[in-house]
């Protein structure tokens, strides 16, 4: 059952118990009979006391209505207030209380990290101080710095330094600096350098090499672009293409790959055309 046929009933059972029942005038005229009945043989007893007549005896031996019995227009006020309130309560449909709904899975907001960028070279200058990553530091993650940047440990990320880059430790990611000096070092990643690149002996670097001039004595596998000149020395093992403005290799040195020097002032290419018009 609904909310309002739970209340139409308690209304209307409250409705019958107000009004008169059938046959109320018969039952109230038995009572007050009754009542004058019982008031006689209470004044043959007490003859010498002052009669005792109750109020409903009284009204009615006068003829008048007793107090307690129900007036007409009271009656037709609650009967029409009861019609009316029955006829309201059958329009009126149940309604159905709807039920909770599932709750809906909002998903948390996640903030959005901008990427880890390098240093901007264009708008800064190297400073004069120097930093010092000893040999039992180990760093997970890019470094980059203003000043110069010497590298004893192990660095897992990119590196980047406005002044000098000196490695003597171990670094697995890409390197940029004003000028990079590797000596005994062990590097997995590309070396970019504004100045020059010097691989000393015992240096092994997995990667290219990009720079204004190069000075190789250790072992390097990747390729070499230097705008500059290329100097191999003796102990230098190189496994990859070299693209130089001039290149110097010394008795020794072990190269595998091409050599070009498509930097030069002169394009062989355009000397061998030439050459051939002039036929």
């Amino acid at each position: 059952m609904g909310f309002f046929s739970d209340l139409k009933d308690d209304l209307s059972q409250a409705v019958n118990e107000l009004l008169p029942e059938e046959g109320s005038e018969e039952t109230l005229e038995e009572t007050v009979r009754e009542e004058v009945a019982t008031d006689k043989e209470t004044a043959e007893e007490n003859k010498d006391a002052s009669p005792v007549i109750s109020e409903n005896t009284m009204s009615y031996m006068s003829g008048n209505q007793p107090k307690y019995k129900p007036d007409s227009a009271a009656s037709v006020t609650v009967n029409d207030f009861a019609a009316d309130l029955s006829q309201m309560l059958e329009n009126v449909e149940d309604v159905k209380v709807p039920e909770d709904p599932e709750p809906v899975y909002v998903p948390p907001v996640v903030e959005k990290k901008e990427p880890v960028t390098m240093l901007d070279n264009s708008s800064k200058k190297p400073t004069d101080e120097t930093s010092i990553l000893t040999e039992s530091m180990i760093i997970n993650g890019n470094i980059a710095t203003e000043g110069a940047l010497d590298v004893r440990g192990s660095i897992v990320g990119n590196v980047e330094a406005l002044g000098k880059l000196n490695i003597t430790g171990i670094i697995q990611g890409n390197s940029q600096a004003a000028e990079i000096f590797a000596d005994g070092a062990r590097v997995t990643g590309e070396l970019r350098s504004q100045g020059s690149i010097k691989v000393g002996q015992s240096t092994v670097i997995l990667g290219n090499i990009y720079a204004n001039s190069a000075v190789i004595a250790g072992a390097v596998k990747g390729d070499i672009d230097v705008r500059g000149p290329v100097i191999l020395d003796a102990s230098a093992i190189v496994m990859g293409d070299i693209k130089s403005k001039s290149v110097q290799i010394n008795n020794g040195a072990v190269i595998e790959g091409m050599c070009s020097q498509c930097y030069a002032e002169v394009n062989p290419s355009s000397f061998f055309e030439e050459l051939k018009k002039m036929k």
